[in-house]
């Protein structure tokens, strides 16, 4: 049914959910998952709303965020390797969460998208945006939405 499975996680719980959902079903279908974690860049001025750094300071702060995301991608990797499910562990540099899960999508040939959404509803979504709503609208791959 499935070749290639993307799932987007940012090592959170709910978004752990979705990572055993989509590892059960990689399993279930004998998929290659492919695990994508976006990492974002430090905001560079004042008004995208980053603090004045130098640039070491700023190299610093990315290299952990870097560090931090491989950490979660591994944790896939190594949880597949306990269901004997193979794991690609990705992460894309980015300011545009849900373009780079397209993108990865599109890249590593997925068949399906799986992530989680927060449910988040009125205000708080119209201020926090929601980057599985902009999946939704704009993959041409299935995305599978866990809640």
């Amino acid at each position: 049914m499935y070749k290639r499975i993307l799932v987007a996680t940012d090592g959170t719980e709910l978004s752990d959910q979705a990572v055993q959902h989509a590892l059960q079903l990689a399993d279930v279908t004998g998929a290659e998952l492919v695990a994508l974690k976006v990492v974002p860049r430090y905001p560079q001025t004042y008004f995208e709303g980053g603090v004045a750094l130098g640039a070491e300071e700023i190299k610093r702060i990315e290299k952990e965020w870097q560090t931090e995301a491989m950490r979660v991608v591994n944790a896939v990797q190594s949880e597949g390797q306990k269901r004997q499910v193979k794991v690609k562990p990705t992460t894309v540099k980015a300011d545009l969460v849900a373009e780079a899960i397209i993108a990865a999508a599109k890249k590593h040939k997925a068949d399906l998208i799986v992530m989680a959404s927060h449910g988040r509803r009125g205000l708080k979504r119209l201020l926090l945006g929601s980057e599985t709503q902009q999946v939704l609208t704009h993959s041409h791959v299935p995305v599978l939405v866990l809640r």
